[in-house]
């Protein structure tokens, strides 16, 4: 009862006898691929155990292995915890059934605004991160009046493994790198927001701070960038430049992945030559398109930054790589005629190197 209306994706859990399977948690997925070929069309999708998948036109099914477990110690793959952490969620529905509105509500608001799913090209919130923060803070709106006074290192722990404790001795601190921390109520040492990104955690609490203002419909409403929709962001003195992208051939999340990686080079590589971008972001349906408002005449010269003058070895080095120097508060600075004085012809020069190759299959400007 927590899922979104309009989403087609349908997960099927296939559970394996835990005292049968457990020795052969390995095989798991040829055990399962055996059982559906030649009675479906299917495809299988490589992950930490591999799972499979079928298209029936408006829906798509997953059917993954997993060993049937009583403690999240039993797994022999993440993807064994999975029904736990259903059965937790379940168990709080129970209690207060009025709570998968709420969870609604938070799912919602994340896609919207961009900042849900836990894969490595969206680094945003999980279902089950969204599912933990409303059963922790009773509401959708609990949850966005706290989440402005969030700090980076923010812990959350709804079943209190932690009590009294100090989580950042008692649990790896590569699991806490993100700047929000879930203890997973089933499983102690897993930190569910482990995949949430600054920017997301930052782009999260913005939001709920101008909807807390100004409340409205329109929040939990996403707005697809379109080329029109980037020229309109292009004010006065401002240019769009707008890329379609072809992803790699590959696991959505792996292409998925991919396409982050072109995105920030195209952003970097555009930063280091100069152009000033006021606003840029990224879409991905069939094709991705790529975003950037910049200034429409940079300036001719780049400005490099150098070492602190304190560092004389380096301040040499320095000296000697370039002619136009200048200092600026103890640093050295240099000023370097630019090769590109046109975005567009960056952009072609780019999609030319072997890095972007490897990312994509192919980049077209488009305006």
């Amino acid at each position: 009862g927590t899922w979104l209306s309009g989403v087609f994706d349908t997960d099927i859990v296939v559970c394996f006898d835990y005292e049968k399977f457990a020795d052969k948690s390995s095989k798991l997925s040829d055990i399962l691929y055996k059982s559906l070929k030649g009675k479906f069309k299917i495809k299988r999708i490589n992950g930490s155990r591999d799972y499979f998948q079928i298209n029936d036109k408006t829906f798509t099914f997953e059917i993954i292995p997993i060993l049937e477990i009583r403690k999240a110690e039993q797994a022999k793959n993440i993807m064994d915890v999975s029904m736990l952490h259903a059965g937790w969620v379940n168990k709080k529905l129970k209690n207060k059934k009025s709570i998968a509105d709420e969870i609604r509500l938070m799912k919602a608001f994340c896609k919207a605004r961009n900042v849900y799913g836990a894969e490595s090209y969206i680094k945003g919130f999980s279902g089950y991160v969204c599912e933990i923060l409303a059963v922790y803070y009773g509401s959708f709106l609990g949850i966005l009046k706290n989440s402005v006074k969030w700090k980076e290192g923010q812990l959350i722990d709804v079943e209190r493994h932690f009590r009294n404790k100090n989580v950042f001795i008692e649990v790896n601190l590569s699991k806490l790198q993100s700047p929000l921390i879930v203890i997973d109520p089933v499983q102690r040492e897993r930190n569910a927001a482990a995949a949430l990104s600054p920017e997301k955690f930052n782009l999260f609490r913005d939001s709920a701070e101008r909807f807390l203002k100004s409340p409205s419909c329109s929040f939990f409403i996403k707005k697809e960038i379109g080329l029109e929709d980037a020229r309109n962001k292009a004010k006065a003195g401002r240019n769009a430049l707008v890329l379609e992208v072809s992803a790699m051939r590959k696991k959505k999340d792996v292409a998925g992945a991919k396409l982050l990686k072109a995105f920030e080079h195209i952003k970097k590589s555009l930063e280091e030559n100069g152009f000033k971008i006021f606003e840029c972001g990224w879409e991905w349906k069939k094709k991705a398109l790529f975003w950037f408002i910049l200034e429409n005449k940079p300036p001719k010269a780049r400005i490099i930054k150098g070492p602190p003058l304190k560092f004389k070895k380096h301040a040499a080095v320095f000296r000697k790589a370039h002619r136009d120097i200048f200092i600026k508060r103890e640093r050295l600075y240099a000023r370097e005629a630019r090769r590109f004085s046109n975005p567009r012809k960056l952009i072609s020069s780019l999609a030319k190197e072997s890095y972007l190759g490897e990312k994509v299959k192919d980049i077209r400007i488009i305006s």
